[in-house]
């Protein structure tokens, strides 16, 4: 848990503060944010910390009780999978909204998976999945990623952004929205959060909230 930082110093920094749910995102945000932000390494103000916890509620709760101990200006993000219905309902999902929004607790969720978001980086999609292991065995993903020199995809690969770096980022971007507004459209009205539409991914909101801290920051 990070320590409350002195706010007597008017010169100390904001930190942006991000809890994931696995490794997959934890490896990829970190090459994204060394790649671009290498001035970071010095400073460590985009920081994904240390958590034991892997449900929404839980990582939800943890980061909640960090921002109490932190100063107003930190910033706070939570990166999950939406998983299966079966593994989680919308009910608890929905308890880690409720908790997360009136906290301001921002959430990256991915709608079934990760793997979802790292698709996007090759291809458009609007494919439902019901889990990580229909997605593995019914999308594009390993075809693309053994073109790129991997012999098979491996979601706790140190070395995964390094596959997804030499792509133009911003296209998965633009496919992940146009993916979200088709996904929207084509739901039943009444689903109105994030983890009732499949696929869905905002993991770019993630990062284009990264790029707006360290560009205010001048990382």
């Amino acid at each position: 848990m990070p320590k409350k930082r002195s706010n007597s110093n008017k010169d100390v920094k904001p930190v942006f503060h991000i809890y994931c749910e696995g490794e997959t995102e934890e490896y990829y945000l970190e090459g994204y944010i060394n790649k671009f932000y290498s001035g970071n390494r010095r400073l460590k103000v985009i920081k994904i910390e240390e958590t034991n916890k892997n449900t929404p509620k839980e990582l939800v709760t943890e980061a909640i009780e960090c921002k109490k101990k932190c100063p107003k200006g930190d910033l706070f993000w939570v990166v999950y999978d939406r998983e299966s219905e079966q593994k989680y309902s919308d009910k608890l999902h929905k308890i880690a909204y409720d908790r997360a929004e009136p906290k301001n607790i921002s959430i990256a969720i991915s709608n079934v998976c990760i793997e979802v978001w790292l698709l996007l980086h090759f291809q458009e999609t609007v494919k439902p999945y019901n889990d990580y292991a229909d997605l593995r065995a019914h999308s594009q993903l390993q075809e693309e990623c053994k073109k790129r020199g991997l012999t098979d995809y491996d979601k706790a690969d140190k070395q995964l952004f390094e596959i997804f770096k030499k792509i133009e980022i911003d296209q998965a971007r633009k496919r992940a929205e146009r993916m979200n507004q088709r996904t929207q459209k084509d739901a039943d009205p009444a689903w109105l959060k994030p983890y009732q539409w499949n696929p869905y991914t905002n993991i770019y909101e993630l990062l284009d909230a990264i790029d707006k801290f360290a560009s205010e920051l001048k990382l």
